[in-house]
């Protein structure tokens, strides 16, 4: 046994080594981001309770609404881009920079300005988007991430970003500890958005490259939004989608909704961690396995879309059939009406696997607009479905709400675009390879 695994390990590729490598660095950042977040935001959540942690989302999630703004859709571009052109490095790091400051400066200009008019004697309310807004302005050195994945080489930006994330936990229990008031908390938000930029520069350094050499081109930018405004509007319309029912709960409902809707959400959300670190850290392979060999890329991908779709429905089963003890177990007592909304929110999880292993395939065949078709109806669906269904049941209407609009919205579009039909067909074809082990058992 250990000679045949040794012989199989000496067949793997250096370039197969390094994506390996470049995936267990990936994931075990993410885990760690994943146990280490999930223990403090449970600590911060039973330290504040459903009311107080309800505000603090609220005021998160209303920042991020605006987050398109300032990632301009460019973070699969550029890596894509500096993959294909390895001499544009500076350039395109440059150009993504500029305009990724850009986008920031108007994402406050937004966020402030909205807060205000939305709430406008909230002032606890308009310090903690404000300083959520003032945080999304160093995101703009996350070109130096994309830089990095690009040459799959994600540990150094592991080193800068979680040494920030550990450090900035570690800040909040001492809070908890010094019994904190909600504010304090909102000023880590943006301490940790600067510690992880100060920390990219630093690695970026480190390795002999000089943010000073990066190059602005008018040109540059044109190409670069030229390709990135879909994925610009289908990410606006995933954000939309995924956080504003968590905006709409505080103006239609109560914030002590928006505290037991975030809980459910964030138990659902900690799975997500899968799809997306697989998405990343396969993307670049996948780009290339495209040009190399067209029928092992089909199979491929294939093969990604029945991997997602099957963890997604494990992890639905196991939460929804555990969300009572969960909910008790993890938040308390106090959290359990936090319980209906999680059985019923777990079964996002298909749809938000199943996007993440589309998006890499639209985007690797030049579909992004079919892709923003979808995003764009399913977020227009969530957002009416919510004005009818909030008013009426609350937090689980909110839930029933994104459920609805995520089926909804890909069979719809998929009545005129060939290329969502195509990745429905995959998604059906994964659904029933349980019943291809099933045939075969029969055949024995």
């Amino acid at each position: 046994m250990l000679s045949k695994l040794a012989t199989a390990i000496k067949k793997i590729s250096p370039g197969q080594r390094q994506i390996i490598g470049n995936t267990g660095w990936l994931f075990a950042s993410r885990i760690l981001r994943l146990g280490l977040g999930l223990v403090v935001g449970v600590l911060l959540a039973r330290y504040l309770g459903p009311e107080q942690f309800g505000l603090y989302n609220y005021a998160i999630s209303f920042v991020v609404l605006f987050s398109p703004l300032f990632t301009l859709g460019l973070d699969s571009i550029v890596i894509r881009d500096i993959v294909r052109d390895p001499s544009s490095k500076l350039e395109t790091l440059g150009t993504a920079f500029v305009l990724k400051l850009i986008g920031s400066f108007l994402t406050f200009c937004l966020a402030t300005g909205g807060i205000l008019f939305l709430r406008f004697d909230d002032n606890l309310a308009h310090w903690l988007v404000g300083l959520a807004a003032v945080a999304s302005i160093f995101h703009a050195f996350d070109v130096i991430e994309f830089w990095f994945n690009s040459q799959i080489q994600s540990k150094y930006g592991i080193y800068a970003k979680y040494s920030a994330f550990i450090l900035i936990n570690i800040s909040r229990i001492f809070l908890i500890q010094l019994s904190a008031p909600l504010i304090a908390f909102a000023w880590l938000v943006l301490i940790e958005s600067l510690l992880s930029a100060v920390g990219l520069l630093i690695v970026y350094q480190a390795s002999r490259d000089n943010v000073l050499a990066w190059k602005v081109s008018i040109k540059r930018a044109k190409q670069l939004l030229k390709d990135s405004w879909p994925l610009l509007f289908s990410s606006l319309s995933i954000v939309i989608y995924m956080r504003i029912d968590q905006v709409m709960l505080g103006q239609l409902a109560s914030i002590s909704d928006i505290g037991n809707y975030s809980v459910a959400v964030r138990l659902v959300e900690v799975w997500y961690i899968i799809p997306m670190t697989l998405n990343e850290a396969l993307f670049p392979a996948i780009v290339n396995l495209k040009k190399v060999d067209p029928e092992i890329y089909a199979f491929r991908i294939q093969r990604l879309y029945t991997l997602m779709i099957w963890m997604a429905i494990i992890a639905a089963i196991i939460i929804s059939c555990t969300s009572n003890q969960l909910v008790k177990l993890i938040y308390g007592k106090q959290y359990i009406e936090a319980a209906p909304i999680l059985s019923i929110h777990a079964w996002m999880a298909t749809s938000v696997f199943f996007g993440v292993a589309r998006s890499s395939w639209l985007t690797t065949e030049g579909y992004l607009v079919d892709g923003m078709y979808v995003n764009i109806l399913g977020c227009i669906m969530n957002i009416s479905a919510n004005l009818l269904l909030i008013p009426r049941h609350g937090a689980i209407g909110a839930t029933m709400a994104s459920l609805l609009s995520a089926v909804g919205s890909n069979l719809i579009i998929a009545v005129y675009s060939k290329p969502i039909r195509i990745s429905l067909r995959m998604y059906a074809m994964s659904l029933l390879v349980p019943m291809k082990f099933f045939k075969k058992s029969r055949s024995y």
